[in-house]
């Protein structure tokens, strides 16, 4: 079935309805959004005074001239947020405050008009409705409290569509959870990866029928497949995808029913895939670094932002139908790897599909060291209960088949140090991404 988002977005490019969307009419809407973006970033906003002088939305004669623009980086919003700013403080709906992964970084801070906030609620109902019919009920296990929120604004969406969001929050107490998917005669799940992983591996789990669960949407981090496989197996239903971000506006690209790479929501953003080293954008099919622009932001707009985000273009057509890009599920972060034993690259992505599979396991911390010039790679387990020994030693199995860390061990240049069992897990509302850390550094940002 044709993927909602392209009905969608036909309505909103102002196509007449006797018109069937095209590739070129979407490449013409984006090219004037971009050129508009340009100029009221320009105008209003100081640090784009300044980073887009002597350029002006009439430069841009057809979509690859975006290539002219400056990029954007989250330092720069760290450096001062409020130069970004193209309305007053007072049109600003929502301000959210987001901390890095690193202890000494500057938070980042972005500000979202209540039309900025619409447009994602809009997304949200479109994105959602592969997932459920009316009269069905979500559990939302993600922030919500506050108006603006992404819990708020998914309930927002549902409910347009008749359909009940139920916000439950970061999940820190399994059997609460769910006990209120059993009470609630809940549908369809929305959460983190590992947090999912951790409610089906809870004991407490075998509690709710089979078949209850319908579908279930993982996002606000990097999604393992190994994941994604445990939860399908544990309640036999679809696994859907969500990749956004807040910088995004929080909605930025869902799967359709075909779940083979998820479609752009692209009458608001614009996507490229450039080259980490050299900034130039690479071809589809190509892997490279996620960088989007949005054409319909009127509080905070970005231009050529940097995500850090690793994907890429699939040339092929979706099978659904759509003329809409489709981007490869996010394959990990470029601070989320690493290089060890001095040129072996690993990434927080290969420790996720090697050790998420591992009975027993709900969460992971990594993190490397350094002594008498060896690479230590120390890793942290999570788990309830169980035989601990055995946990340790299909882990240590695990990660020296890596190909990356079989090489640098077998060459000399690392260590895993023995493995340690925490009681406590690692929670986080998404903001936050998973990652190697890399002690060996003074930051990580």
């Amino acid at each position: 079935m044709l993927t909602p988002l392209e009905p969608w977005i036909h309505t909103k490019i102002g196509l007449p309805k006797s018109t069937l969307l095209t590739r070129t009419a979407l490449n013409d809407y984006q090219l004037e959004r971009l050129r508009a973006t340009v100029e009221h970033a320009r105008r209003r906003s100081p640090f784009y005074r300044q980073k887009l002088d002597g350029i002006c939305g009439a430069d841009i004669e057809r979509l690859d001239d975006i290539a002219k623009l400056p990029f954007t980086t989250p330092a720069d919003i760290q450096e001062d947020d409020l130069r970004f700013l193209c309305v007053s403080q007072g049109a600003i709906e929502r301000v959210v405050t987001l901390q890095s992964s690193g202890t000494t970084c500057a938070p980042k801070r972005l500000h979202f008009t209540a039309q900025d906030l619409e447009l994602t609620a809009d997304f949200f109902r479109q994105g959602m409705s592969t997932l459920v019919k009316p009269g069905e009920r979500v559990l939302i296990m993600m922030p919500g409290e506050l108006p603006g929120s992404v819990g708020d604004l998914l309930t927002q969406g549902l409910a347009r569509m008749d359909v009940q969001g139920i916000v439950h929050g970061i999940v820190r107490d399994e059997p609460a959870a769910i006990a209120e998917i059993i009470a609630k005669e809940i549908d369809c799940l929305v959460g983190l990866p590992v947090q999912l992983l951790g409610l089906i591996r809870h004991p407490d789990a075998a509690t709710i029928r089979h078949g209850r669960i319908k579908s279930v949407l993982l996002s606000a981090d990097y999604v393992p497949q190994a994941i994604v496989r445990e939860i399908e197996s544990a309640w036999g239903c679809p696994v859907f995808n969500h990749y956004g971000m807040t910088e995004m506006g929080l909605g930025g690209v869902v799967d359709c029913e075909v779940r083979s790479g998820g479609h752009i929501r692209e009458a608001d953003l614009y996507f490229e895939i450039i080259d980490p080293a050299s900034g130039r954008t690479v071809p589809d099919g190509e892997r490279g670094e996620v960088v989007f622009t949005t054409l319909t932001r009127s509080g905070m707009p970005l231009i050529r932002y940097r995500t850090g985000d690793l994907s890429r273009f699939i040339p092929e057509p979706c099978s659904c139908g759509t003329v809409l890009k489709r981007l490869e599920w996010i394959k990990g972060r470029l601070a989320g790897q690493t290089t060890v034993g001095g040129q072996y690259l690993v990434s927080i992505a290969d420790l996720d599909e090697a050790l998420f599979p591992l009975p027993g396991l709900l969460n992971f911390r990594a993190e490397v060291t350094q002594e008498n010039g060896i690479d230590l790679l120390q890793v942290t387990l999570f788990t309830q209960g169980g035989p601990a020994e055995a946990l340790c030693r299909s882990t240590r199995e695990s990660l020296e088949n890596i190909p990356a860390l079989h090489l640098a061990i077998a060459g000399g240049g690392l260590k895993v140090v023995p493995l340690v069992i925490s009681e406590q897990n690692w929670l986080s509302s998404g903001s936050i991404k998973r990652i190697i850390y890399d002690r060996r550094e003074s930051t990580i940002c």
